[in-house]
């Protein structure tokens, strides 16, 4: 398909009435939404009208309850149990299996690269002390990135 003259002007009409790309591909046929928009993009055409939305009758204003501010609570801290030692020799790829921790240590570029290789938790990839790591709670994370991106 080609964008010819008349269809360009078409184009340029159905764009300048608010039409959608979708409904301007459709209308021309024989051309994707995306051609559409990359057309009206290379022709730098804006300023679109956009459709004239009805105005919704509004309901007579209550007054809206009062809303309670939840006030800060801090969190309880974390009981942390210690940890069983590290294998002597973290596994490899092929050597790693379901019930082993699976995260990564060093570089996967390198041929040093290996998994912990721990016990995992049961129904989790990661042992103890890397589930600790990867998931922490959602409160800790956003009190961390305050504290970091603040002042």
């Amino acid at each position: 398909m080609s964008w010819t003259e008349e269809r360009i002007e078409r184009l340029k009409t159905m764009w300048a009435e608010g039409m959608t790309a979708s409904q301007i591909a459709l209308a021309l046929g024989q051309v994707t939404r995306n051609a559409v928009i990359g057309k009206v993009h290379r022709l730098g055409l804006s300023g679109r009208v956009t459709a004239v939305r009805p105005e919704r009758p509004r309901a007579a204003t209550q007054p809206r309850p009062a809303v309670r501010v939840a006030q800060a609570v801090a969190p309880a801290p974390v009981i942390e149990e210690p940890l069983e030692p590290m294998p002597g020799d973290p596994v490899t790829v092929l050597s790693l299996s379901g019930a082993m921790c699976k995260w990564p240590l060093g570089d996967p570029s390198k041929p040093d690269f290996r998994f912990c290789g721990r016990k995992s938790k049961a129904g989790a990839p990661y042992c103890e002390h890397h589930a600790r790591m990867a998931y922490q709670p959602a409160q800790l994370r956003r009190d961390r990135d305050r504290g970091r991106f603040a002042g």
